[in-house]
């Protein structure tokens, strides 16, 4: 099989059973070692529900993830500028950034939007983004290099977040965030990988953890590095702080809600 991020060859790593019912090959690339499945025929039975009942982790992650998102944005782009998370589930980063003072607008094709009416992409004319976010988006992606193009297409700079792989994998029992029970992770990115995608775009690729920035801009890479630390981002958000949108989200939903009724 050929790898979808490079092109090279991606060899047979093991089988497992995805949704409790289907025998599904991974296969990881000897170049860049990102690790890809065979095709992947199960995800309209994957999405079913688009969040599964296994992301117990989506409210600390998306209250974490604003602290961090509100400094690097400070201190990298235009606050003032308007943002969009793309892939945004349910609603919930966008809602927490838009009460922070962040003019950010949701976008996701599969999910819900519960918690930010009225603030998605589909109320808004097209435009361009001064920050895209996509936070545990790009392990589900089919084809990365068209999803990422959609994404360059909003915006130049691309915050998100994906676990890269250890070392180490022989079975998919020595690593839990390939989840093979939801069957949604079917992209599992290396530091490598990453890397080659940025750079096939022009991108500069900046990185801590879990948390990866593409951006046209030139950064400070160790400024990012800090200020994507989770235990710090409480301290700095006393530092960056922005007039919250709360009050003026409310008052545009109720004259929203009266001119449907007139």
């Amino acid at each position: 099989m050929k790898c979808k991020i490079c092109s090279n060859e991606s060899p047979f790593l093991f089988q497992t059973k995805v949704l409790h019912k289907y025998d599904v090959d991974y296969f990881r690339c000897i170049n860049c070692q990102f690790i890809q499945t065979e095709d992947a025929h199960w995800l309209p039975e994957a999405y079913d529900n688009a969040i599964t009942n296994l992301d117990i982790g989506l409210v600390y992650r998306n209250i974490v993830l604003s602290k961090v998102v509100n400094n690097i944005i400070f201190w990298f782009f235009n606050r003032k500028a308007s943002f969009i998370d793309y892939g945004g589930g349910y609603g919930m980063f966008v809602r927490i950034m838009r009460d922070m003072g962040f003019n950010f607008l949701r976008q996701d094709k599969y999910c819900e939007n519960l918690f930010a009416l009225n603030f998605d992409v589909k109320d808004v004319a097209n435009q361009k983004y001064e920050l895209l976010t996509a936070f545990e988006v790009f392990e589900h992606l089919d084809d990365p290099i068209e999803e990422l193009e959609k994404m360059l297409q909003y915006s130049d700079n691309i915050l998100f977040s994906t676990e890269l792989q250890p070392k180490v994998i022989t079975t998919p029992a020595d690593w839990w965030y390939f989840i093979p029970t939801t069957g949604q992770h079917i992209a599992i990115h290396s530091h490598k990988s990453l890397t080659i995608l940025a750079s096939k775009y022009g991108l500069n690729y900046y990185h801590r953890k879990s948390l990866h920035l593409f951006t046209k801009k030139k950064l400070n890479h160790f400024i990012f590095k800090i200020l994507a630390i989770g235990e710090f981002a409480s301290f700095f958000n006393l530092i960056f702080k922005n007039k919250s949108l709360l009050m003026s989200d409310y008052e545009q939903i109720k004259k929203i809600n009266h001119e449907n009724f007139i």
